[in-house]
């Protein structure tokens, strides 16, 4: 009986990157560098002449790269063109064991007094504690002390601490620790964030983990380093280019600074996922009493992790699909998580079980409104507050609970309406038309909304007793 001709090895420029590893595994000289630049990789390939091939396969059994060199597929000719190489040759054969998740180990914290510390701080704590020991950012204010403990703590931690080049080098460096499946964190600020979004589509697309920790300060351009809500409309409908969304968490206290990071990271290992931290600068720079948990994060290795060991090998993270239909599908995947993260929607409602005056706030706003409710009821004002701590998606049944006995809606926040518009989308997609109409408290350039103008609104001509 003929033995089946072996095939010879093919090869996809495109997927090359000229290691070399291929021409030290070739007995028959058959593989040599190419003298020129691919256009479309901007590295040099190798170039083979397989007059001389045996086809041992040596050069294939070499090569690293999942789509590089490759049996030739039968009706291969030399104008081939590029096609989704998993289609092409199927999974690459491998005798490296099926990848399973290493889970993490929730370890005791020994009980501690209370800290009194910053916003950024008790945060930097928060990604500590739930295992996080790779942190990237670049310096920006009202944000930068976090990264500043980070790169004390990390190097005694076993740590990685870079000071990065830019925002956008901060948040590539977080895509490659990710698809390693390990925590990693950023502190960034409002023009930084904005130079992270590509990123972070990227990392959305690739369904890579990550935390950012945004310091809102006022906008737009560079503005000042004052505080504001500017980010709120960014962090939930602005993510990048395509179909991206990120549960987004809004803390109001130092306290939750660290327990909403430790959070982020627990969520963002759920959904294979970016979260994002909207902190304004008041929260970020603000001195609080904190308590550390009871537990802290030994965190384990994804199944799905680009590791770089035998067990992970097989594995690939990409947002690229080189077809319409396998985008499309990629997408349907994306839109049906988002509706899986709605049940993660978060709220805090204070004295809204009979409120005629319902006050929506959140941040360090929140905390002005929530004085400003006490106030009110000591003067015989039936007023509430709901406070939103998921953005995105929007606590929407929380919202329609809060405002079932509100005659008036007073939106409170430092921008031009961004809460007011989470507000008001989320009352129409979920079909609530039945309700006051909505007055709003704002104010801009770094400057917070206080108790005595929430006090005139509700008020109104009346003089404001606070």
């Amino acid at each position: 009986m003929a033995l089946k001709e072996r095939p010879k090895p093919f090869l996809l420029p495109e997927y090359c990157k000229g290691c070399g590893r291929c021409l030290d595994a070739c007995a028959k000289d058959c593989i040599t560098l190419s003298d020129q630049i691919n256009p479309l990789t901007g590295l040099i390939p190798v170039v083979m002449d397989l007059t001389n091939c045996n086809a041992c396969g040596l050069c294939m059994d070499a090569c690293p790269e999942p789509y590089g060199l490759r049996p030739a597929p039968e009706g291969v000719v030399e104008d081939f063109e590029l096609e989704d190489p998993a289609k092409l040759f199927g999974v690459k054969p491998s005798d490296a064991p099926e990848p399973v998740d290493l889970p993490s180990e929730v370890m005791p914290l020994p009980t501690t007094e209370p800290l009194v510390i910053k916003g950024t701080y008790a945060s930097a704590l928060g990604a500590l504690l739930a295992g996080c020991r790779h942190v990237y950012g670049y310096p920006i204010t009202p944000s930068t002390e976090g990264a500043e403990l980070m790169a004390k703590f990390l190097p005694k931690l076993d740590g990685t601490f870079i000071q990065a080049v830019s925002e956008v080098a901060t948040v590539n460096m977080m895509y490659g620790t990710a698809g390693a499946g390990l925590p990693t964190m950023t502190f960034t600020s409002s023009p930084g964030f904005s130079l992270m979004l590509e990123g972070v589509s990227y990392m959305i697309g690739a369904e890579l983990p990550g935390v950012f920790v945004d310091i809102m300060r006022g906008g737009p351009g560079l503005g000042n380093i004052a505080p504001e809500q500017s980010d709120i409309k960014l962090a939930c409908h602005g993510l990048g280019h395509g179909n991206t969304q990120a549960i987004t968490l809004a803390p109001s206290t130092p306290q939750e600074m660290l327990d909403l990071t430790m959070l982020a990271f627990e969520l963002s290992f759920k959904y294979r996922n970016p979260v994002i931290i909207l902190g304004d600068g008041y929260l970020g720079q603000m001195t609080g009493k904190v308590q550390l948990p009871k537990n802290l994060i030994k965190p384990g290795i994804p199944k799905w992790a680009v590791y770089g060991d035998a067990m992970h090998r097989k594995n690939v993270i990409t947002s690229i699909f080189l077809t319409e239909t396998d985008l499309e599908a990629h997408n349907v995947h994306l839109n049906e998580k988002y509706e899986a993260m709605e049940v993660e929607t978060r709220a805090e409602s204070f004295l809204c079980e009979d409120a005629e005056v319902l006050l929506i706030a959140c941040n360090t706003p929140a905390r002005m409104a929530k004085g400003c409710v006490q106030e009110l009821r000591h003067q015989g004002i039936k007023a509430g507050l709901f406070r939103p701590i998921t953005l995105w998606p929007f606590p929407i049944h929380e919202l329609e609970s809060a405002m079932a006995t509100a005659q008036r809606i007073v939106v409170v926040e430092a921008s031009a309406g961004q809460l007011e518009d989470e507000v008001r989308l989320a009352l129409s997609k979920a079909g609530i038309r039945n309700y006051p109409e909505i007055e709003s408290v704002r104010r801009m350039g770094g400057i917070l909304p206080q108790q005595d103008e929430v006090m005139t609104q509700v008020l109104g001509h009346k003089e404001a007793r606070v």
